[in-house]
């Protein structure tokens, strides 16, 4: 395992930091949480300046290492975050360069990268909690489509979509991880229902997908048929390896933010809170240190990610939630004001032992194919 950056990695870091230097100065102000047009717009946008500077492909194209210099570099400058571009950048477009034929790559790989096309999720559903793989969404062969019928739920920006990452039951018959197709579906297609979702932050980022004798062309599936619970592991490993990069970044500067305002506001005086601060640094750089493992690993493995992503996503989900545990004591009476920095960040950490896959199944994942442990019955 090589933890170090070559020459020509570092020189690509420095001359990132230069153009972000020159850009990040000229960006139009950030809309507001709510006006999700007005987000897809600005987060294109951003999106459009990565691509015409040579950056846009970076999150499939390049190395893993390379991927997380970006992604360090990018949240250390207080670029825009991938935001309404988070589906299509950081799960499909990836599963489509790894998965997809040569016609998929090319009909949707540079729209997403030019900030043309938005995708969304359509994973998760009502019935199926934490068993992603007890879906019920039904798909069947009419000719050269596929008719869905069925529901999903926390489709992350399905309200400024053009495309969704779709699983479907294409043999019910089947054993449940076996029967399972992966499909892009287009958002505009006939019988397809969105009704937004408010979260305990006030933000709509997800919403319920109806679906309605929707006709996706067979041509749309990404692998085999009833192939798709492997196409979505290469799905999830990007989900849960590198997606959350940047927020680990982001941590580490939120975590410098509080001990300077403990210290401020005379919190720091409390050696609890001095010493919680302290075990947070240290869980932090132990992530990074992870992070830049699993990218050498994911190196060696052609630029996938492997089982690793799980362990990081486990511990990730709950340090971040400890770290905004600490916000809310250095900002006291303050953390009830939706308005005061970190509070609305702290509301939104409340989702990550759930989102990318639960805690729980986490901990399935690396008993069973990392310490080789039997599945319980």
């Amino acid at each position: 395992m090589d933890l170090s950056y070559t020459q020509e990695e570092e020189e690509f870091r420095a001359q990132l930091r230069r153009w972000l230097g020159d850009v990040l100065p000229s960006l139009p102000p950030r809309p507001s949480p709510a006006d999700w047009p007005g987000r897809r717009a600005y987060d294109m946008g951003w999106q459009r300046r990565l691509y015409d500077a040579g950056y846009a492909d970076v999150h499939w194209d390049a190395s893993p290492t390379l991927r997380l210099i970006f992604l360090e570099e990018t949240e250390k400058a207080g670029a825009p975050y991938v935001g309404a571009g988070f589906v299509g950048l950081l799960h499909a477009g990836p599963t489509i360069a790894a998965e997809g034929t040569d016609e998929q790559r090319a009909r949707w790989l540079p729209p997403i990268l030019r900030g043309d096309e938005v995708w969304c999720q359509g994973f998760s559903e009502p019935d199926a909690g934490s068993d992603l793989a007890a879906l019920r969404t039904r798909a069947w062969r009419d000719g050269d489509d596929y008719v869905v019928n069925g529901s999903k739920i926390w489709t992350s920006h399905a309200e400024v979509a053009d495309w969704c990452e779709l699983l479907v039951r294409t043999d019910p018959a089947a054993p449940k991880h076996r029967g399972i197709s992966w499909l892009a579906m287009p958002m505009d297609a006939p019988g397809i229902t969105v009704r937004p979702l408010r979260t305990l932050a006030g933000s709509a980022e997800f919403a319920e997908v109806f679906l309605d004798e929707v006709r996706v062309p067979v041509g749309n599936r990404v692998g085999a048929e009833n192939d798709g619970w492997r196409v979505t592991m290469v799905t999830l490993s990007f989900e849960r390896g590198t997606a959350f990069v940047g927020e680990v970044v982001a941590c580490r500067r939120v975590l410098r933010e509080l001990a300077a305002a403990a210290r401020k506001n005379g919190r720091w005086d409390d050696p609890v809170l001095r010493r919680r601060l302290g075990a947070l640094n240290a869980e932090f750089r132990a992530l990074w240190r992870l992070t830049q493992w699993n990218v050498s690993e994911a190196e060696a493995r052609g630029g996938v990610p492997g089982v690793g992503g799980s362990v990081f996503k486990l511990r990730y989900s709950q340090v971040r939630q400890d770290l905004y545990d600490v916000a809310a004591e250095v900002l006291g009476e303050g953390a009830l004001d939706l308005g005061a920095p970190w509070v609305v960040d702290r509301l939104s950490s409340l989702s990550y032992t759930i989102a990318a896959g639960t805690s729980q199944i986490q901990r399935n994942i690396v008993a069973e194919r990392i310490l080789g442990l039997p599945k319980g019955r």
